[in-house]
């Protein structure tokens, strides 16, 4: 039985939901899931989660995302991305200078406060608010707090004369829940001028890279080659501080008793027979389950 995380390079045109279904159909596996959605329009890393590493799930959406991607200024849409319909253009005289650009960026680094495009899906009442777009009906579209860790030109902006407008690349990390698109629809209300998303790749997400990606049709053609690409349940957890559990203590542990260990931190994964087996955090003096991943093989 397969466990752990395989790492998607997800192509253009294709829903999240749409990958686990082909996915689950060539591996023959039910217990599989997506960590953080990928829009179809965009390219890149989609971690899925298959058998015990499910667990993960809720987990792998609270690590960091990185993308690239391209922005243009001259025009903007409801969307906030290329696909959508244009509400506002505006042609440049001149292009805008790296340094403007850059100084506007990092006035999004730290926490901040976005409202999602109007097509995306988030729900209000029960209902998505792209439904609501699709049906002409105006609504509140809630605010939620994001973190912003990175937001950089990647290269010189290219400027269209004829066009007037001007293009510019782009790398972005912050934390789950992050429009990227909104953040290129607001630098362009900060910089007054209309801004649109026109390209994006996520290259990084829950802790795993665009290198350890695979294309799903690579594993629909050779279904067999996903056990030499799976990511294992313990990569995702490196970084926590590991211990490997005397036979004694395993058995406490397989049983979700509390357990005194030699250590400090906050948080700890249990090994056994050379796999993690459960994580574990300290209550007072003793250490007691948090997630128990007994069928990790």
């Amino acid at each position: 039985m397969l466990n752990g995380i395989l790492v998607i390079d997800k192509d253009k045109g294709m829903t999240s939901a749409d990958v686990v279904y082909h996915l689950r159909r060539a591996l023959h596996i039910k217990k599989i899931g997506h960590a953080g959605t990928l829009d179809p329009e965009v390219t890149g890393v989609l971690p899925i989660a298959i058998g015990q590493a499910t667990k993960l799930i809720e987990m792998m959406h609270t690590r960091p995302k990185e993308y690239i991607g391209k922005g243009l200024f001259g025009y903007s849409t409801d969307s906030y991305d290329a696909t959508g319909t244009i509400l506002n253009t505006q042609k440049l005289v001149q292009p805008f200078s790296i340094e403007n650009i850059q100084t506007n960026m990092n006035k999004f680094l730290g926490e901040i406060v976005q409202v999602p495009p109007i097509y995306s899906a988030v729900k209000v009442n029960g209902k998505h608010l792209y439904e609501y777009a699709r049906e002409g009906i105006e609504v509140e579209r809630p605010q939620r707090t994001v973190q912003v860790e990175q937001y950089d030109l990647t290269k010189e902006p290219e400027f269209d004369a004829e066009k007037g407008q001007e293009s510019f690349d782009f790398k972005i990390k912050c934390s789950k829940g992050t429009y990227v698109r909104s953040l290129v629809n607001d630098l362009g209300e900060k910089m007054a001028c209309p801004a649109v998303m026109t390209y994006l790749r996520r290259i990084a997400s829950s802790g795993f890279d665009i290198a350890q990606a695979v294309k799903l049709k690579e594993i629909e053609e050779n279904p067999e080659k996903a056990a030499e690409l799976i990511q294992p349940i313990d990569a995702f957890f490196r970084e926590y501080p590991q211990i490997d559990l005397t036979e004694g203590k395993w058995l406490k542990a397989k049983n979700g008793a509390g357990i005194s260990l030699e250590t400090d931190a906050a948080k700890v994964a249990l090994r056994y027979g050379q796999k993690v087996k459960a994580i574990y955090e300290k209550k007072g003096k003793l250490y007691r389950p948090s997630l128990m991943l007994l069928q990790n093989e």
